[in-house]
């Protein structure tokens, strides 16, 4: 079955200002389009997954309850507008916990494969930062970069070859790249 992963913050919803942590529902804001791309993934028989880093719990930001209440709200949301999301993987910790759920590391997306059979070979990951593509190609699908988000700060990285904090340049490299999740979606839907 055709599947899509994709991260949350900067793709699915804006990212708050200030580099800032969306730690309750009021901080979440939809990026324009992303229901409708979603809506119409759900509608072509795609299967689609969140795979999202949330260390604003390990920091003691925000609860592990403030984040199942947002992405409850989140699937309910897209739901009403015709889309549906198979399940949601969060990893709480900090980035120096060391653990394997948290990108550029690919284990919620293996984890995913494992619980809902999926093959990651023919499947997709939709990101706005290199370490949603390292965890990508590590994975083993095919990877596209969005220029929400963070997107445009880590396509120039990218380009401009300042990617050696995140690993060597062909785990840095995606596959395609859009403006947008429905730019993307776009184009899957008519390959």
């Amino acid at each position: 079955m055709k599947t899509v992963f994709l991260d949350r913050d900067g793709v699915i919803n804006r990212n708050p200002p200030n580099m800032g942590y969306v730690r309750n529902w009021t901080d979440f804001s939809f990026v324009p389009s992303s229901r409708n791309a979603i809506q119409q993934l759900t509608q072509s028989g795609y299967r689609i997954f969140v795979i999202t880093n949330q260390s604003g719990v390990g920091r003691g930001l925000y609860s592990e309850e403030d984040v199942r209440d947002i992405h409850s709200r989140m699937t309910a949301q897209i739901a009403e507008a015709g889309g549906r999301i198979d399940a949601v993987y969060y990893c709480p910790h900090r980035p120096d916990a060391g653990c394997e759920c948290r990108k550029p590391k690919p284990g919620m997306l293996k984890r995913a494969a494992q619980e809902h059979n999926i093959d990651l070979s023919s499947a997709y990951f939709i990101g706005d930062v290199l370490t949603d593509i390292q965890a990508g190609k590590r994975a083993g699908t095919t990877r596209f970069l969005v220029l929400t988000g963070l997107g445009e700060e880590s396509y120039h990285d990218y380009i401009n070859a300042k990617y050696g904090q995140y690993g060597n340049k062909e785990e840095c490299c995606p596959d395609k790249i859009f403006t947008n999740l429905y730019a993307a979606t776009r184009w899957l839907l008519s390959a």
